[in-house]
């Protein structure tokens, strides 16, 4: 290699390797035609790792070494989450299971605590100040829910329980007004059990049917098969953003593209990519996109529904109660608009603002540099996890988000999270929810890391070499 393209290749990567905070470059231990491999690799997928085996087989390659981190900013964000100072069997916690959910920072604890300190009543038509206190907090964080995905107005946003009742909601909102026998939704390969069953549970009762958007070798769906799906009956189409199993980043902005061309509506299920990249629904054009907050830093129990005003306009209301009407007589009740029509009862008020808490705190710290941090973090452990002899890694679309499930040789999924969680490590085993997925690769199971902007690359070293010695 010249001197020359040394240089560029290192400029190349320079770029990239950026402090969180701020914004200055760390120079990487050594920079090799490998390094600038596994930087591309992020701009190409992953279809190199057969023949990074296989030169590495060949010894025409030098080993990678890893960069050095941005050790001031993430070790202060680290300081941030309190959960990750604990010891699991005498090791360190490395949390690797941020798919299932996130840990919390103090922020977002300490709003809690506040909130129930200071602020705790029911929310709205209550003439005292607390009142008042919890209505303003409440109603902000759905202005700042809103804010955060570029939805128009805080009244396109439903508080719900998580994606899963979002989901729920609109499909059984929509599936008992719109849907006949004989009609169809279109959801794909892909999909967590939450954005199949409830669409299952609907075509029971009205006689509609699925239709699945099938997936290439790589876990991405083929678009021209989703065309070829469209026709008359084509009624919904509900797609995921993200693969919880496989990380696949779904090109949702062409799906909805293509539907609308059809005037068909789309839901967006988002609860694996809110936490990795900036979401912006009036780009997607999405008539529904829902998330859940625990995967996004915020409390569990905690979600939001966002759907066009036309959209939300035409659904009937989802469940019966207080909060959600106009007026009621034993003759007839008039509902409020959206989004009070879709809130029934006493929501999670506290939870919500927790989850108006945990927006802001990632806001602070730019999507934008968690995705490129992520991505660093995926790239190195894509790249030493494949030098493993018998490991197969599933899911390979040249666009993915921090999420990689594998199987090892010689061992079931159960050992390989047992011996994890002994060095302290946690990751997920099993179908993930996500049964026809994996099922299209013919498996039952895969250990699945999921990784957020706190890991680093050290807790890469430790989760690695758990790996390399269960093969030895």
């Amino acid at each position: 290699m010249s001197t020359h393209e040394q240089k560029e290749i290192e400029s190349k990567i320079l770029g990239y390797f950026l402090d969180l905070d701020i914004h200055e470059p760390v120079t990487p231990n050594v920079v090799s035609k490998y390094d600038e491999a596994v930087f591309d690799t992020f701009q190409s997928g992953f279809s190199f790792l057969s023949d990074i085996r296989r030169l590495y087989d060949e010894e025409k390659l030098p080993p990678l070494v890893k960069p050095k981190q941005p050790q001031n900013a993430i070790s202060r964000y680290r300081e941030d989450f309190p959960i990750l100072s604990r010891k699991i069997n005498g090791k360190n916690l490395i949390w690797f299971d941020n798919g299932a959910t996130t840990q919390k920072p103090k922020a977002v604890i300490d709003r809690l605590v506040y909130f129930y300190e200071n602020e705790n009543s029911n929310i709205h038509r209550g003439a005292h100040d607390l009142a008042a206190k919890a209505t303003d907090a409440y109603e902000e964080a759905r202005q700042i829910t809103a804010s955060f995905i570029n939805a128009p107005s805080s009244e396109n946003i439903v508080f719900v329980r998580g994606a899963t009742e979002g989901i729920n909601l609109v499909a059984n909102a929509f599936g008992c007004r719109y849907l006949k026998s004989g009609d169809e939704i279109i959801i794909s390969h892909l999909e967590h059990h939450a954005n199949i069953v409830p669409w299952q549970l609907v075509c029971e009762k009205t006689g509609a049917r699925l239709r699945v958007i099938p997936v290439d070798e790589s876990g991405q769906i083929i678009l021209p098969e989703f065309e070829k799906l469209i026709n008359s009956r084509t009624k919904f189409v509900s797609i995921t953003h993200v693969s919880n199993a496989l990380g696949t980043i779904v090109p949702v902005k062409e799906v909805v593209r293509i539907a609308h061309a059809h005037g068909i509506r789309v839901l967006i299920d988002a609860a694996q990519s809110i936490s990795h990249f900036s979401i912006d629904v009036a780009d997607i054009d999405a008539d529904f996109l829902v998330f859940s907050g625990h995967k996004i830093y915020a409390p569990t129990g905690i979600g939001a529904l966002y759907g066009k005003e036309d959209a939300l306009k035409i659904l009937p209301p989802y469940q019966g109660g207080g909060n959600m009407i106009a007026d009621v007589t034993f003759e007839k009740t008039i509902y409020q608009d959206a989004p009070a029509k879709f809130e029934a009862g006493t929501g999670n008020i506290a939870d919500a603002v927790g989850l108006g808490a945990a927006l802001k705190y990632v806001r602070g710290i730019g999507l934008e540099n968690i995705a490129r941090y992520e991505s660093q973090l995926l790239s190195y452990t894509v790249s030493e996890l494949s030098k493993i002899e018998g490991v197969r890694i599933i899911g390979t679309a040249l666009q993915k988000a921090s999420v990689l499930s594998f199987t090892l040789d010689g061992f079931t999924t159960d050992e390989i999270g047992k011996a994890l969680n002994q060095r302290g490590i946690a990751v997920r085993t099993g179908h993930h929810c996500a049964q026809p997925i994996l099922r299209r690769f013919g498996l039952e199971s895969v250990v699945r890391a999921t990784l957020a902007f706190y890991n680093t690359f050290d807790e890469i070293d430790e989760f690695i070499s758990v790996i390399s010695n269960l093969k030895r």
